[in-house]
């Protein structure tokens, strides 16, 4: 595709304030053409990613072509552009501006298309640190998890994880069993990030597993990364849980693996998110199903917040 006035292209996509200002900030020149999966291979690799039918539906609607605004499709090449760029970076990434989703499938999916004109890029990078299939392709499927997850919340969820699934494609991140470790070198730190996915019971002895599995995965797949603890920033972890949950709760027990540190902040809306699947009805409108639901909400309706905290456990020895 030819040069191009980044201002044009905002201007003809009639984006939003926000989102014309990114992509005014881009530069013209042509970017590589999207490698993406042949459309006849897509709906079994959405399968493979957890994307769940409705969802791989509406992918495959929007799919990439002819009919797309070549705006639309510049940006693309754009987007997928600046995340190859990163292959192999671990820190937060916005490759693009937030686009409007109501315009239909093909702009409500855009980064599911980049995510896929990805994919190749990073198996390949798995491939050279010797990284199990069934870690890369468990790891990748998380796509599927937060599709379903932006779908329970009306269109709520996916534009917070605009950045975070860069992550999965630049290799930064893995799913070991039931939990996902972030790599996150850096010259004052040698933590990797802990992230807890909605896929189930948070049980000790889960976690104890994707401990060991990460004591053995790290050290063998990126020697010249030692890690030597584990950092976690959530609102899991705030201590006010221990007055409404009992002392044997799943919850609480995750918190005793951690040292907390100082400070905090206002974790509310990411508790409303994960716990209650929305950011839009208001608390009396809420419907409290489990313990947890019963004590967030109480806690929210005395007046109080939930605070994201912050943790740390040694890598090394049991946590």
């Amino acid at each position: 595709m030819s040069r191009r006035n980044p201002s044009e292209v905002a201007e003809r996509l009639h984006l939003p304030p926000e989102a014309a200002a990114r992509v005014r900030g881009l530069d013209g020149e042509a970017p590589p053409e999207p490698r993406l999966p042949p459309y006849a291979e897509a709906p079994a690799l959405l399968d493979r990613l957890a994307v769940a039918p409705r969802d791989a539906a509406e992918i495959l609607a929007g799919w990439p072509s002819g009919d797309w605004p070549p705006e639309l499709g510049w940006l693309l090449g754009k987007v997928v552009a600046a995340v190859r760029a990163d292959l192999g970076g671990a820190a937060w990434l916005v490759p693009g501006p937030s686009l409007p989703r109501d315009r239909g499938p093909a702009w409500r999916h855009f980064y599911v298309y980049a995510y896929l004109a990805l994919l190749n890029d990073v198996r390949a990078y798995h491939a050279r640190h010797g990284v199990p299939d069934d870690v890369s392709w468990t790891t990748l499927a998380d796509l599927g998890r937060n599709l379903a997850i932006d779908r329970r919340m009306n269109g709520e969820g996916w534009p917070v994880m605009l950045q975070w699934l860069t992550l999965h494609v630049r290799g930064g991140i893995y799913e070991l069993g039931r939990l996902q470790f972030q790599r996150r070198q850096t010259p004052e730190s040698r933590a990797l990030a802990l992230h807890i996915p909605r896929s189930g019971p948070l049980t000790p002895g889960a976690c104890d597993r994707s401990f060991a599995w990460a004591r053995e995965f790290f050290p063998r797949h990126f020697p010249d990364e030692p890690y030597d603890e584990v950092t976690c920033g959530s609102w899991l972890l705030d201590p006010t849980l221990a007055e409404y949950l009992p002392a044997d709760s799943n919850i609480l027990r995750f918190q005793r693996r951690f040292e907390l540190l100082p400070g905090g902040e206002d974790g509310t809306e990411d508790f409303l998110r994960f716990v209650f699947g929305t950011l839009a009805t208001p608390l009396d409108e809420l419907t409290a199903r489990t313990s947890l639901q019963r004590a967030g909400l109480a806690h929210l309706r005395a007046g109080g917040r939930w605070l994201n905290r912050k943790g740390r456990v040694a890598l090394n020895g049991r946590p």
